[in-house]
């Protein structure tokens, strides 16, 4: 009995963690000495460190199968839904990119950041020393590298499929490190990022920066599903009202915010989008699928929030250059595993080699995504069913036929 109950016993989660450790690392900035913010400055840096390394080791862990994965499942319905979530996808990132660009500027003061001297003329405490750690390849060869893999392994029809077994380990391998070593330190990493912010006179302005946004992206999400519903009831087979369609996806979007899991939502995202009218085999096809590539709701987020950081910097975010990050983040976090951040992970590499994000940057990346890391998950299963009615509007009868 002592046993179960200890299995049983309540541990916070990541949000949670993650809340405390901002709360946290603001008060003791207030009074903490001079020496023991360095300390925490010092496993700041050497986290850091970790981090980088790993950056593509997770891109190729992650892509390399997910390509690998799909490539294999040949079809024309396979092709056409694929096209349609990277489609999907890049609505969502350029429809938060032009809504930043349009609103942020007035609701963010550029500013100074932790790099360079604080508001208050205090600078952020410094590190003792770190350990470099550099990373086997850079962002774009392990990207490369992933494409070479996932489709040549995809293109293999012979042999016991030993290489695509490696992949699948190496996945496997990438998620224990995120859920053994990179994960259960976030909170302490970040901490230490808050610690600094509010030694150096920041925090203030990036807490009112973060409330902003995350209203804004609330805002985005619920405008984003009306519009995929709108789109889906055009080619919906009964023309059904886009509000009606979207209210019966609800169970899912619920469920996905309490297990903040697309996998763990597929039953019920299922048994909605054939209440929506999309035929079993087609919806059983798609809704899996979908939940691995189709990604709207946390591109949306990881293009207003790095939007955001940028105008507080006061660097340029010209379209081209975000056009590129788009549409390379849409492929990158495809198949991101189950583990809370994982989008925001597997994009942290974009984010400092397109962006030209810090360290520091890419910690309040991770803490702005995981605040609202349910709310994009939700997004994201919501909109799979939107998807599905228009898949099943080109494959539904011959699917049914066959």
């Amino acid at each position: 009995m002592t046993q179960s109950t200890q299995k049983k016993r309540w541990r916070p989660g990541l949000l949670v963690c993650i809340f405390i450790a901002i709360g946290c690392g603001i008060g003791c900035g207030m009074f903490f000495p001079l020496w023991l913010s360095r300390c925490f400055a010092t496993f700041n840096a050497i986290f850091s460190q970790f981090l980088g390394f790993c950056i593509p080791l997770i891109i190729l862990g992650f892509v390399a199968p997910a390509i690998a994965d799909i490539g294999s499942r040949a079809g024309k319905m396979l092709l056409f839904t694929a096209v349609l979530a990277y489609v999907a996808t890049l609505f969502a990132g350029f429809l938060s990119y032009f809504t930043g660009v349009a609103f942020f500027p007035s609701m963010i003061q550029p500013m100074q950041y932790i790099a360079a001297t604080g508001t208050a003329g205090a600078e952020a405490p410094a590190a003792f020393f770190t350990i470099e750690m550099p990373p086997l390849m850079a962002v774009n060869s392990a990207l490369v590298i992933s494409f070479v893999l996932g489709l040549g392994t995809a293109a293999l029809t012979r042999g016991t499929g030993a290489l695509r077994n490696v992949l699948s380990d190496f996945r496997d391998v990438m998620v224990k490190v995120i859920n053994r070593a990179i994960v259960p330190l976030l909170p302490l990493y970040i901490f230490g990022i808050f610690l600094s912010m509010t030694v150096s006179g920041q925090v203030g302005t990036i807490l009112s920066t973060f409330v902003k946004i995350i209203v804004v992206i609330f805002a985005l999400h619920i405008f984003l599903l009306v519009f995929q519903y709108s789109i889906a009831a055009m080619f919906s087979r009964h023309g059904k009202n886009p509000l009606k369609l979207l209210w019966t996806m609800m169970p899912a979007y619920f469920t996905a915010l309490g297990t903040q899991s697309s996998a763990a939502t597929i039953p019920v995202t299922l048994r909605q989008a054939v209440k929506l009218g999309v035929s079993e085999p087609v919806a059983g096809f798609t809704v899996p699928l979908c939940a691995t590539i189709h990604m709207s709701g946390s591109v949306l987020k990881l293009v207003a929030c790095s939007l955001a950081l940028m105008i507080m910097h006061g660097m340029p975010y010209d379209l081209g250059t975000y056009a590129y990050f788009i549409a390379m983040l849409a492929i990158t976090i495809v198949a991101a595993p189950g583990v809370p951040g994982g989008a925001v992970m597997a994009s942290l590499g974009l984010l400092s080699s397109i962006l030209g994000f810090s360290d520091a940057d890419n910690a309040l990346m991770i803490a702005l995504y995981i605040a609202m890391d349910s709310f994009g998950t939700a997004c994201n299963v919501t909109g799979d069913g939107a998807l599905s009615l228009i898949v099943d509007r080109f494959f539904g009868k011959k699917t049914a036929t066959e």
